[in-house]
């Protein structure tokens, strides 16, 4: 095996689309976008996040939490109490 004969694996290298060469090369004058629309246009798309006019997701929800009402319930157990009750009290 020499450097000179190294190639890269088959399906590894892309090749590039040729657009806008003409009509016979099959990507040309709409350069495969269509015609009208925003992703035909120059100039990007759209921000990320957007969502088509919906409310986005980061505006949805809140800016920081909250604290909850309700306490949760904390029981202390010691483990010998837990040792001496028998199996089929704990399940």
């Amino acid at each position: 095996m020499r450097l000179n004969t190294l190639s890269p694996a088959d399906g590894s290298r892309k090749i590039a689309k040729r657009v806008g060469r003409g009509i016979g090369s099959g990507l040309g004058k709409t350069c495969g976008r269509g015609h009208k629309g925003q992703k035909s246009r120059s100039g990007g798309f759209h921000k990320s996040g957007f969502e088509g006019g919906q409310m986005p997701l980061q505006r949805r929800l809140p800016k920081v939490g909250f604290t909850s009402r309700k306490k949760p319930y904390i029981a202390e157990i010691r483990l010998n109490e837990l040792d001496s009750c028998g199996k089929d009290v704990i399940d």
